[in-house]
């Protein structure tokens, strides 16, 4: 029996996330690292309050098995692009690093469609370079998942997405599955899936691949 991190659990993929760790026969303790309390309540739960700029200080000592990344934001929600970045590079970074002192093998990290290095995109770019440092750091098994728009029950309002997703509503038969809108829930699935197939290496997951 395994211990599961997630990390981003109040997030739309990752609360669906955290209800498939906590039923998951394959872990018999799920860390829950959040900024505040959380509502939700079970046996095998473990919620540390903890800023992610420190981390490593926080979860000292605590071992894990699977590590879940469900962290970010958006250009308009973050503010500047240094918080951005501080979000959505380092604060994945971190938890990379923590984890890996605590035995950890595998770090399973949402990250988006079009995610490139090379991107002109800032958004795009940053996501493509901590794919890359993830990749980088060590562990025994990197899963990165790129999903396209997501569906799901938001707790907050994005009219961008929401416009996207009503054009998704009357157009999405012309729509190519790579760009597909896909719901939160197939991407938390498809999470799950892989953590459990038990490789070694670094696997991409294009949006395509979770709509099935």
């Amino acid at each position: 029996m395994k211990t599961a991190v997630i990390a981003g659990a109040t997030g739309l993929i990752g609360k669906q996330l955290l209800e498939m760790l906590l039923v998951s026969a394959r872990y018999a303790k799920v860390v829950a690292l959040t900024r505040s309390p959380l509502t939700s309540h079970h046996p095998k739960l473990r919620n540390i309050i903890t800023p992610f700029s420190d981390l490593e200080r926080s979860i000292k000592g605590l071992h894990s098995d699977d590590v879940f990344c469900c962290l970010g934001t958006t250009m308009a929600k973050a503010g500047s692009k240094e918080k951005f970045y501080e979000v959505d590079f380092q604060y994945p970074l971190n938890l990379a690093s923590a984890t890996l002192q605590g035995g950890a093998k595998q770090y399973l990290l949402v990250s988006a469609l079009g995610a490139d290095t090379r991107a002109s995109i800032y958004y795009n770019r940053v996501k493509g370079e901590v794919e890359k440092a993830i990749s980088e750091t060590g562990f025994e098994t990197v899963h990165i998942f790129r999903p396209s728009l997501l569906l799901g029950p938001r707790a907050e309002k994005r009219p961008g997405e929401d416009a996207a997703r009503a054009l998704y509503t009357l157009f999405g038969f012309a729509i190519p599955m790579k760009y597909k809108a896909i719901s939160s829930e197939k991407v938390a699935s498809s999470m799950m899936d892989a953590a459990a197939r038990n490789m070694k290496g670094v696997f991409i997951h294009e949006s395509r691949d979770m709509q099935n």
